[in-house]
């Protein structure tokens, strides 16, 4: 499968990255800054640009089978309309090109699956991350619009360690742990076992142990 992920230069992005090619995919990374690009690799072509770039965006997307997006903000606990705006022309890019399946990267405390973790995210969460989250809400809401085969996933607070596959996937699992964890790499591994073995087409699963 030919697969282009942007924000590839992020930590979740790299893990995407990392395992897509190990599992023998052909893989674009697109980056703001080269020099954070995930490590050279045979099968990996880096695409340098800015997702406010339609131009750029839709030539990046061209020949892809699937696209993955991790793209994350800029300044933390800020707004960040160039990322809602970004995610607008991976969309009609996508759209015009006929690449027809996307999977968006979120956040579970968005409001419609908060009630699924425990306190913290449910309530305390929200305030710091409201902005994050407000914008997560509005790309969200570009890519159920759309008429792409998309896959919005919502894990929680993610972190950096190791894959173990020992984690819940669904639309309505739930949790009630304080501050509910996930790794980077079981999140890339869901991702990838999606995009070839979808299950959740025009769904959001949750991700949580």
């Amino acid at each position: 499968m030919r697969i282009l992920v942007f924000g590839a230069s992020g930590r979740t992005g790299k893990a995407i990255v990392h395992q897509a090619l190990e599992r023998q995919h052909t893989v674009t990374a697109f980056v703001r800054n080269p020099a954070k690009s995930p490590a050279p690799h045979q099968a990996l072509r880096v695409t340098v640009g800015n997702v406010n770039d339609f131009a750029t965006v839709s030539e990046a997307i061209r020949g892809h089978d699937a696209v993955v997006s991790a793209l994350g903000v800029t300044t933390p606990l800020k707004p960040d309309a160039d990322v809602v705006r970004g995610v607008q022309h991976i969309i009609r890019a996508m759209v015009e090109q006929n690449v027809r399946r996307l999977i968006y990267l979120s956040f579970i405390g968005v409001h419609d699956s908060r009630a699924a973790v425990g306190v913290v995210l449910r309530y305390i969460a929200p305030i710091p991350l409201r902005h994050e989250i407000a914008d997560h809400e509005a790309k969200e809401a570009l890519v159920t619009a759309s008429p792409l085969e998309w896959t919005i996933v919502r894990p929680p607070t993610l972190t950096g360690g190791a894959r173990t596959g020992q984690y819940r996937s669904g639309t309505v699992i739930s949790t009630w742990k304080p501050v509910p964890l996930l790794a980077r790499a079981d999140v890339a591994d869901f991702i990838l076992n999606e995009l070839t073995e979808p299950q959740y087409v025009r769904q959001a699963p949750r991700l949580l142990h």
